[in-house]
């Protein structure tokens, strides 16, 4: 068990390199279609965002694992909230790994007689739940950011003053709106971590979305979100500090 955990976290910055190149290329080519002087390298970029898909499968074969081994542990939490979400997410991204691992080995002709498009469909399921989850998570934490940061004194003076500079802002909107944002943005910038799991997510979620034919989008858009979402697991995987914990 701990070699597989180690062989996935070795293998975890690996992916998100290639995933943030995958997408680059799919958001190049979306920008370089109608261009018809550059119909090779739209193919060249084509060519490269298939194999770098298939070489990201074989770093995610162990993921199952550390998302099972993740779950364990999110059921220890006290917080019953935190708890609830993140091993239901952990579960869900799991699944969504055993269904991608099938997917691979149906590609690399290592197993017959599966419905490819029935496989694909279902990990696009678990993916878009373990998304929403994970979403939920981000906003209650958020909302407790926000109630703890409203109970301070200092910062409650501030936001008066800061409404007090512009009062026709806050009567000119909803009451009380302008105030809500500057708690909101405030608790946001105090935790860089929370802001960036929640971006993340949100660029994520066009992705199922659009592969289920929930939401449509043009392949720019999906190619732009998950190229915004692979620089900030980069980053988080880089500077750990900047990573949501629990």
């Amino acid at each position: 068990m701990d070699t597989v955990l180690k062989f996935t976290s070795q293998n975890q910055g690996k992916d998100r390199v290639f995933r943030a190149a995958q997408f680059a290329c799919a958001l190049s080519t979306h920008l370089l279609r109608s261009n018809s002087n550059r119909k090779d390298l739209v193919a060249k970029l084509k060519s490269l965002e298939a194999n770098l898909n298939a070489g990201r499968k074989v770093f995610r074969l162990g993921n199952t694992v550390n998302s099972i081994e993740a779950a364990k542990r999110s059921m220890q939490l006290s917080d019953r909230v935190l708890s609830l979400c993140l091993t239901a997410a952990n579960v869900n991204r799991a699944l969504y790994f055993i269904c991608d691992n099938v997917l691979w080995a149906i590609n690399a002709g290592l197993i017959r007689g599966l419905d490819k498009q029935s496989w694909s469909t279902s990990a696009s399921r678990c993916y878009l739940l373990s998304l929403i989850i994970s979403l939920a998570r981000d906003f209650y934490v958020v909302l407790q950011l926000m109630v703890q940061r409203a109970k301070d004194k200092q910062f409650r003076r501030e936001m008066m003053r800061h409404l007090n500079e512009g009062p026709e802002v806050a009567e000119a909107v909803v009451p009380h709106l302008d105030a809500l944002l500057f708690l909101l943005l405030a608790s946001l910038k105090s935790h860089p971590a929370v802001a960036l799991d929640t971006l993340k997510n949100i660029c994520d979620l066009f992705i199922p979305l659009d592969k289920l034919g929930i939401y449509s989008s043009n392949a720019g858009t999906v190619a732009f979100c998950g190229l915004v979402s692979s620089m900030i697991g980069i980053i988080t995987y880089t500077k750990p500090s900047l990573s949501i914990k629990p």
